[in-house]
C-alpha cells in the first residue's frame, strides 16, 4: 500500500466518527511535500473553515503517532468545492444529472477523455451522455474524474446550503 493509501486507512476512521467522509488523500510534491486531505460533511451541508481546522487538529494528533509519510510535509485540510472529484460509485449516483469530465486508464473507441452528463451507474459501470452518444465506462478504469462547474451545478450548491 502506497503511503496516500495508509493515511486514508488511518484517518477515515476518526473522520467518520467526526461526521465526516473522506473524499480523498493526495500526497503531492517531492521537497516540499503537502499532504491533502479532501473531506466534505456526510449531512451534505458546506463544509466550513471551522471544519477543516477540527479535521486538522485530530488528523495531525493521528499522524504524529501513526508517522505514515517519510520525511516531513505540510497538512491541508479542504473541502472538495462545488467542481469536486468523483471518487466512489457513490459520487457518481449522487451527481447524476450534472456535467463531468473523466479519463480513463485505457482507450475506449479511441479515445481515454470523455465529457457528458453523469446518468448513474449500473453494475459498477459509469453511464455518461455524450454529445456522441452514451458510453459506459468500468469504473475501475476510470483514472479521474470531476464535475464541471456549470450554472446548474451552481444553483444546486447554493439551494443545497440555503
Amino acid at each position: 500500500m502506497d503511503q496516500a493509501g495508509r493515511v486514508a486507512e488511518i484517518v477515515a476512521p476518526t473522520l467518520d466518527a467526526m461526521g465526516y467522509d473522506l473524499v480523498r488523500v493526495r500526497l503531492e510534491g517531492s521537497r516540499n511535500v503537502t499532504l491533502q486531505i479532501m473531506a466534505d460533511r456526510k449531512d451534505e451541508a458546506a463544509m466550513t473553515v471551522d471544519d477543516c481546522a477540527a479535521i486538522s487538529r485530530e488528523v495531525s494528533a493521528l499522524l504524529d503517532v501513526e508517522d505514515p509519510v517519510e520525511g516531513a510535509y505540510s497538512l491541508e485540510v479542504s473541502s472538495p468545492g462545488i467542481d469536486r472529484p468523483l471518487v466512489t460509485p457513490g459520487d457518481f449516483e449522487r451527481f447524476a444529472g450534472f456535467d463531468a469530465k473523466l479519463e480513463t486508464r485505457t482507450v475506449i473507441d479511441g479515445r481515454k477523455r470523455f465529457r457528458g452528463k453523469l446518468a448513474g451507474v449500473d453494475g459498477g459501470r459509469i453511464r455518461l451522455r455524450t454529445d456522441a452518444g452514451d458510453v459506459d465506462l468500468d469504473f475501475e478504469d476510470i483514472r479521474t474524474a470531476k464535475l464541471l462547474l456549470t450554472d446548474e451545478l451552481i444553483e444546486a450548491a447554493s439551494r443545497a446550503n440555503m
